[in-house]
């Protein structure tokens, strides 16, 4: 679809959007009274500056259903965000919200060329984070077979793998890798496995981490973006070509604005990614702030696709860290570690305050053919990966070797870092 024709059908879903948000969501037409815009001041997708953002906190404010726009009797189904504190996210689902968020991960999987015949192995974790069903539905309307394992139980995992005849894999980069490590682990021939795919989300990650995964699971890795607040996974995906994330403009309206004074940016700059729902009928969403750093492009694809691509998500403006007047994002931290090959891609940052001045611990992996329990054999090691963190990042660290497999794995998105400054702030009372 050509971007003229594209924008007159964004702007007619938005019209809609906006009038079913002002009339039946009592949240968003407060917020739109306070801004002096009425729906029919909306008219092309170029008016989407005129209305109010949405945030986690007015969903967490408004939970569960408070900016639901349908009757519980054309509800058909609950997601909920994974966030351990506080109200989840709650997301509701209409039918028609299903077979879209299904249309939407199918486009994704199609790249991999997943169809009828091949086994989609889904360890997402199944329930009410978004990630299982989502990928479970997606493979389903393609026509694959769908074999649910959910998330953890590796061990079990790598014998479906290999039992079943997983073609294609659906997980987070960081539980994508520890399989990896299983099957490694358990000396597992390459000839037992027919993984030819994977489809990986949930988390940010980086060039390397994708370079270690196509490594060592011998596939092609595609990269699914997507939130709870909009379906879940599926609100884009990489085409063959992994020149960025293909966002469906024609479900989605995406924008870029700076984070700070929440203005749009110039087009292809980095800012805060900001999406509108246009086709959400139980919890429509007008432009919400995903805190996902990035840029679009809106240049034609090799792949042939018109679809804007969203660039790598460097990071999240609420997970920066501050470390002695610098900002740093735990990606950097990722992006550095996949440039050594002597460790692992497992890293765990502590941020804490002694006396007026930050502290930054940076516990990393060597890989265990590198491992010596000797600090002196180690530091041939610390010392170039201390060097190039200062360079990019300005602030010295703390490099704790730890053995192989001593950082904690997670099969679901991964933390990496504590920030303990946080914590002693609330007990001193700041």
């Amino acid at each position: 679809m050509g971007r003229e024709e594209m924008r007159a059908l964004q702007s007619e879903r938005l019209r809609k959007t906006v009038r079913t948000c002002y009339e039946k969501v009592p949240f968003y037409k407060r917020k739109m009274d306070e801004l002096g815009v009425k729906p029919e001041d909306i008219q092309t997708v170029d008016d989407v500056i005129k209305l109010p953002f949405t945030t986690k906190y007015d969903l967490r404010d408004e939970y569960p259903y408070g900016l639901q726009a349908v009757p519980m009797s054309e509800v058909k189904r609950i997601h909920a965000s994974s966030g351990t504190t506080g109200k989840p996210v709650v997301g509701t689902y209409t039918q028609n919200d299903l077979d879209m968020w299904a249309e939407c991960v199918a486009r994704v999987l199609a790249v991999g060329d997943v169809g009828p015949g091949d086994v989609v192995q889904v360890s997402y974790g199944y329930g009410l984070f978004t990630g299982g069903l989502g990928a479970h539905d997606g493979a389903a309307k393609l026509g694959a077979v769908q074999l649910p394992t959910s998330a953890g139980n590796s061990e079990k995992q790598i014998m479906l793998m290999q039992d079943m005849g997983t073609t294609a894999i659906c997980c987070t980069p960081s539980y994508g890798l520890h399989l990896a490590e299983v099957i490694e682990k358990n000396k597992v021939p390459a000839e037992n496995l027919k993984l030819r795919v994977g489809f990986f989300g949930a988390e940010p990650w980086t060039w390397g981490i994708r370079r270690e995964l196509e490594a060592k699971l011998h596939i092609k890795a595609i990269d699914i973006y997507g939130l709870t607040e909009m379906c879940g996974p599926g609100v884009g995906g990489e085409c063959q070509y992994q020149d960025g994330t293909h966002l469906w403009e024609d479900f989605f309206l995406p924008e870029i604005v700076n984070p700070d004074t929440l203005e749009p940016v110039a087009p292809g700059e980095v800012g805060e990614l900001v999406i509108t729902s246009l086709c959400k009928e139980a919890m429509p969403i007008l432009r919400y702030r995903t805190r996902d750093l990035t840029s679009l492009n809106y240049e034609p694809c090799k792949c042939g696709r018109t679809a804007v691509r969203m660039g790598k998500v460097l990071g999240r403006s609420d997970d920066m860290l501050i470390i002695r007047g610098v900002n740093v994002f735990p990606s950097q931290i990722e992006t550095v570690l996949t440039e050594f090959p002597a460790f692992t891609p497992q890293y765990f940052i502590t941020v804490d305050r002694k006396g007026n001045e930050d502290t930054f611990d940076l516990d990393v992996e060597l890989r265990e053919e590198f491992f010596s329990p000797n600090p002196g054999k180690q530091m041939p090691f610390i010392k170039p990966l201390y060097d190039r963190l200062v360079s990019l990042t300005g602030i010295k660290p703390n490099i704790h070797i730890l053995p192989p497999n001593t950082i904690q794995r997670s099969t679901g998105k991964a933390k990496h870092v504590n920030d303990k400054r946080d914590f002693r702030n609330w007990m001193e009372g700041k």
